[in-house]
Formats: C-alpha cells, sequence, structure tokens
C-alpha cells in the first residue's frame, strides 16, 4: 500500500478467498427436528389451539428471547413427540445459534423414558402438546443452565455475520477497483482500499473462527447438564402421559373418541378428570372395570353349561356366593335352610343356549347423605356405588342392553340417565351421571317405581323382559304394603331380577330386612376397597 499502484490480478488473488464468501449467509437450520409440511401444520394447528403452549411460549422468550427464539425448540420438542420416527438433523447442518436446542433434543431423544412418552404421544398432536407443556418447568431449568452456551453460541453467529459483511466489503471494493482500473493497474488509493478490506475480513475471520471455539467448549461444558435436565424432562413428561391415559381409559374414553374430539373439549375433559372427585375415583373404577372385563371372559359362550344367568332352585351345587355366604351368619342359618326346603335358592343358570330379549340394565344408586361417607380405605360409599355401576353400564354396552343409571335419595329427589344399546354414551353424560349428588333421605319406593315403569316402558315397544335392576344402597327404609303388592305384581308380569347391595351397611342386609325382602339376590359389602365382593354380578346379568 502507501500510495503505490496495483495490478489488478495481483488484487484479485488476495481478494480471490473472500470472493465466494460475500454471497453467503451465517448457514444452518433452525429446527432440530426435520418435519414435513403436514407435520409443520400439526404444530401451527396445535399451537393455536392451545393457550397453554402460546403462554409458555410468551413466557420462555420474555425471559430467554433476548438469546434465542424459544419457540423453535418447543416446535423441536413438539415434533419428536408426535412424530412416528423422530428426524433429528446432523450437529453440523444446524445454526449455530440452534445448537443448544439440537444438544437438548438430542438428549430428550437419548433419554430412556422418552421411548415411554413417544408410545402414547406418536400421531397424538394433543398428547404432543401435553408432553411439551408437561417438560414446562425442565425446559425453563434447562434454558437458565445453558445461557452461557446460547449467549456463546449468539455471539459466535454474530461474528460469521459480520465475517460474511467483511467479505462483501472486499468484493465490493474489488469492483470499483476494477471499474477504475487503466490497462489492468489499480490507481493507489483503490488499491489501499481493497487491502484494508480484506485486512477486516481476515480479522472477522479470526474473531468468528475463535467465538466458534468459545461456542462449542460452552456447549460441551453445558452439555452434561443438558442430559440430566432432558432426562428429567421425559421421565415427567413420560408419567403425566401415562396417567392422564389411565385416566382416559379408567373412564372408558377409548383412542377413538379421543382422536374425534376437538383439542379445547379434550383439554377441558382431562382437567374435569383430574380435578374434584373424579380424580380420586379414577383408580377405583379402572379396577371395576378390570374386574368386570374378567369376570365376562370366565363366561363361555353357546355350550352345554353356560352361565346365562340366575334361576331359583335346591341343586346345591350351582348355588351362587352370596346364598352361601348365608351359611356364615348364625341368624341367616335358618333363612338358607327354609329357601332350600322350599327350592328357592339363588342358583346359576346354566342352560345349553344362551337366552335372548333380555331387557334393561337398570342401576338405582343411593345418594343420600350417608352415602358420603368413607370407609377405612378412604373410598366412600357413593364412590364404590358409582364405580360399579358405571361397570354395569359395560356390561350392558357388552350384551346390547339399554343400560339407566338411576341418583335417588329422598322421595322428591331422583335423577335418570339413559344409555340406549347402540348407541355410543358420550363421556360427558357418564361424568353428569358420576358427579351428581342430590344429599338428603332415603326412599326406596320412588327410585324401584321408577325402574319398573322403564321396564314396561321397554316391554310395550320392544317387547323385551327379564330386566336387571340393581340397588346400590348403605340404608334401610320402609315400603308401603299397597306399594309392595304393585311392585309383586310388576315384577312377575315383567320377569325382571332384583340384585341388592348393601354398601357398608349390614343392618340393610340382614335376615328380615326391606332390602331382603325386595331383592332375589342380596350382598353386603364392609370392605369398600375390595372389588370382587361383586364378581359375581358380572357373571349372572
Amino acid at each position: 500500500m502507501g500510495g503505490t499502484p496495483s495490478r489488478l490480478d495481483a488484487l484479485a488473488g488476495r481478494a480471490g478467498k473472500w470472493l465466494g464468501l460475500s454471497d453467503a449467509a451465517p448457514g444452518g437450520h433452525t429446527a432440530a427436528v426435520v418435519g414435513d409440511r403436514f407435520e409443520q401444520i400439526a404444530w401451527r394447528d396445535t399451537f393455536e389451539q392451545s393457550a397453554g403452549l402460546r403462554e409458555l411460549a410468551a413466557e420462555l422468550n420474555e425471559h430467554h428471547g433476548a438469546t434465542t427464539d424459544t419457540t423453535d425448540l418447543l416446535t423441536d420438542a413438539f415434533l419428536a413427540a408426535y412424530q412416528v420416527g423422530p428426524r433429528l438433523r446432523e450437529r453440523a447442518e444446524m445454526a449455530t445459534s440452534r445448537l443448544v436446542n439440537h444438544q437438548v433434543i438430542a438428549s430428550l431423544l437419548e433419554s430412556p423414558d422418552f421411548a415411554e412418552l413417544h408410545r402414547e404421544t406418536a400421531g397424538d398432536p394433543y398428547a404432543a402438546a401435553m408432553a411439551v407443556l408437561a417438560q414446562a418447568a425442565a425446559l425453563r431449568r434447562l434454558l437458565e443452565r445453558s445461557r452461557d452456551a446460547q449467549e456463546q453460541a449468539e455471539r459466535a453467529t454474530q461474528a460469521q455475520q459480520d465475517a460474511v459483511r467483511a467479505a462483501s466489503a472486499v468484493s465490493e471494493a474489488l469492483q470499483q477497483a476494477a471499474a477504475g482500473a487503466e490497462d489492468g493497474t489499480v490507481a493507489a488509493p483503490a488499491a489501499d482500499t481493497v487491502h484494508e478490506a480484506v485486512e477486516a475480513a481476515e480479522r472477522a475471520e479470526a474473531a468468528a473462527r475463535q467465538a466458534a471455539m468459545g461456542a462449542a467448549q460452552a456447549l460441551t461444558a453445558a452439555a452434561p447438564g443438558i442430559g440430566t435436565g432432558a432426562r428429567n424432562a421425559a421421565a415427567k413428561a413420560a408419567k403425566a402421559v401415562r396417567e392422564e391415559a389411565a385416566l382416559m381409559r379408567a373412564w372408558g374414553v377409548g383412542p377413538g373418541e379421543l382422536e374425534r374430539m376437538p383439542f379445547d373439549q379434550r383439554a377441558r375433559l382431562a382437567e374435569r378428570l383430574r380435578t374434584g372427585r373424579l380424580a380420586q375415583w379414577a383408580e377405583l373404577i379402572g379396577r371395576f372395570r378390570q374386574m368386570a372385563g374378567g369376570e365376562r371372559a370366565r363366561k363361555v359362550e353357546n355350550t352345554t353349561g353356560e352361565l346365562v344367568g340366575v334361576t331359583l332352585g335346591d341343586d346345591l351345587s350351582r348355588v351362587i356366593p352370596s346364598e352361601l355366604a348365608n351359611l356364615g351368619l348364625p341368624e341367616l342359618r335358618a333363612v338358607f335352610a327354609a329357601r332350600y326346603a322350599a327350592g328357592e335358592l339363588m342358583l346359576y343358570d346354566t342352560q345349553g343356549e344362551q337366552s335372548t330379549g333380555k331387557g334393561a340394565v337398570i342401576a338405582c344408586v343411593d345418594t343420600s347423605h350417608s352415602m358420603y361417607v368413607a370407609g377405612p380405605g378412604g373410598v366412600t360409599r357413593e364412590a364404590w356405588a358409582k364405580a360399579c355401576a358405571l361397570a354395569l353400564l359395560d356390561q350392558a354396552r357388552q350384551a346390547e342392553r339399554d343400560f339407566v343409571g338411576i341418583l335417588f335419595a329422598a322421595a322428591d329427589k331422583l335423577q335418570v340417565f339413559r344409555f340406549p344399546a347402540g348407541q355410543d354414551a358420550g363421556i360427558a353424560q357418564v361424568l353428569d351421571f358420576a358427579e351428581t349428588f342430590l344429599g338428603g333421605g332415603t326412599s326406596y319406593q320412588r327410585p324401584l317405581t321408577a325402574a319398573a315403569e322403564l321396564l314396561k316402558e321397554e316391554f310395550d315397544d320392544a317387547a323385551r323382559t327379564r330386566g336387571d335392576i340393581v340397588m346400590l344402597t348403605d340404608d334401610e327404609c320402609d315400603v308401603a304394603e299397597e306399594w309392595m303388592r304393585g311392585w309383586n305384581d310388576a315384577k312377575h308380569l315383567l320377569g325382571f331380577r332384583v340384585f341388592g347391595v348393601a354398601i357398608g351397611a349390614p343392618d340393610a342386609a340382614g335376615s328380615g330386612s326391606v332390602l331382603e325382602v325386595l331383592c332375589d339376590n342380596l350382598r353386603s359389602v364392609e370392605d369398600l376397597t375390595d372389588v370382587h365382593a361383586a364378581a359375581d354380578l358380572f357373571r349372572v346379568i
């Protein structure tokens, strides 16, 4: 330099290294997970529908947005959970500013808990969104712990951008020099400008190289913490998704119904099931349904000796367990002997062919104040009764029979929930049935009259008889003699059976009790944690 002209070809030779870089921007992808068009649409749609995701993105950007757009990290976490086979980019393909995201997602995919999480979330945008939200606290900690690495990455990105701008300056200076050259000679001022631009580009390149090394070192230092945090995030998300899936299964909400449910409706349903009394009942309901399914599986279809119901007789080899239990109570042995002598013991009916034309299954559930009492295991009488009733709903569905849930208390308090055979029992109606509690005293006549009227209506409309009424109560109350005569007439006409369960109230199932008179088959349940106390119901109904 120093005012000496230069040959254009010599200047071009020195500047040549930077000419190819002048049009390049700092390269690399901002997304760690490769997503196709449809997966990106699934993310955008889910993000728009989920207030939780939008709030989380806003919160993270507020605290960490100075260094990175955290929405990219949420997108990656969603796609990793949503894709059937998550596709992680190579680290070399990533923009420097998103290397921390890449490290987080790589650690997440390597976590042992991720496989369990992925089984529940693959292909399900709602479950994938829930997994992201379940990881919110862990993502906050990860971003905080990796702040230094992210800041280093941002500085490296800035240095790369500075290097590209410096290369562009070299290109522009050379072009201006070429425009003013005469016979291949460039005047000293223009040549000096080219030399200065080249030196600036060299300094920028060195700074970018140094910044990249610093970013790599910071990321290496942060990697163990990121790995631990990602594993914790995967474990927490897997637990949350697993618990919600179990909750849905316990309440009989199948995967098909969930897939058809709008995002907001599904979120509201999940919140409803996670809170209040319903959350406390889920485990009991799940066990009831599992037990009832096992009892149904014990039945052998269309073979000689098939259990198809309950009948009366004196064959001791076919006496149902609740009848035999009476032998264990001294005060009921005389009753057993009298029934045996009269041929009126409850026996398993083992017809060779399955009976047809069975009427509705009706569960009359006591919701008087006393049903709110909890047993030793913390289970309330109401919870046990409603769990049993919901298992009976499944029973009716399997047999293609109508189901009716009648909630009763005092004579002026009654609510009827109808679930016709062949129609999908919406979860909203099921939950309304489970949550409704009337309170007050107890009247047997009102619910049983309503049950008999429903069976009469079914008989008149479809000529179906042999319905089943299950009375679930903890109380004992009188019925009028005149009403009893009408009740017996209806029972004889319609051929229905009445099963009784005295819940936590042995006196209601005692000898000579009103329940004993009303019911063909009566049992008492003391341990409210035991779902098998009603097992024989699901073999004979």
